[in-house]
């Protein structure tokens, strides 16, 4: 079992921590399942990137303590028709054929690990595959969300661990 120390933030997916204003936030746990330094040309350019996560972990499988943070960051990889070895594929990782799986064994290992009424922040962009297709891969309804990017296809999704899955009323 990974010691999360005290931590009250899991990034699963951190990749580079590109989004992240201080990357190396105390109060986060930054997890990946790569470690690794990358030298690719760009044209004219070297571009490195530094994929050093706090603790190697699959976001399918966490070996995490339930309901263990206040809040989850998800933002997985989204592209399946990348080439393997193309830049993009490396800086943000590449989805599989078992993609639905995956994406769904993420969301679950996600909740698991927040605490009750914790905060998940789920990161997606459409450049495969749409925004509806991922969110029928949870039972979790999102509160609300925004696009961004310069096509708007990139979704910033706010859910709540709720005592109640999508589609339950609560009686009142």
């Amino acid at each position: 079992m990974i010691k999360e120390e005290g931590k009250k933030i899991l990034d699963a997916c951190c990749g580079g921590r590109m989004f992240w204003f201080n990357k190396e936030h105390p109060d986060a746990l930054f997890g990946d399942i790569r470690s690794e330094e990358l030298d690719m040309k760009d044209g004219d350019k070297i571009r490195h990137l530094s994929i050093a996560p706090d603790t190697e972990l699959d976001f399918r499988n966490m070996n995490l303590a339930d309901n263990s943070f206040y809040l989850v960051v998800f933002d997985p990889p989204h592209m399946t028709s990348l080439g393997k070895n193309s830049w993009m594929a490396k800086k943000y990782g590449r989805l599989g054929e078992d993609w639905r799986d995956d994406l769904r064994a993420g969301f679950s290992e996600c909740f698991r690990v927040l605490k009750p009424n914790g905060t998940l922040i789920f990161k997606w962009n459409e450049y495969d595959i749409p925004v509806k297709e991922i969110l029928k891969l949870t039972s979790n309804e999102p509160l609300f969300g925004h696009r961004s990017g310069k096509q708007q296809k990139t979704h910033w999704i706010t859910f709540i661990k709720s005592l109640q899955p999508k589609g339950e009323q609560v009686d009142e």
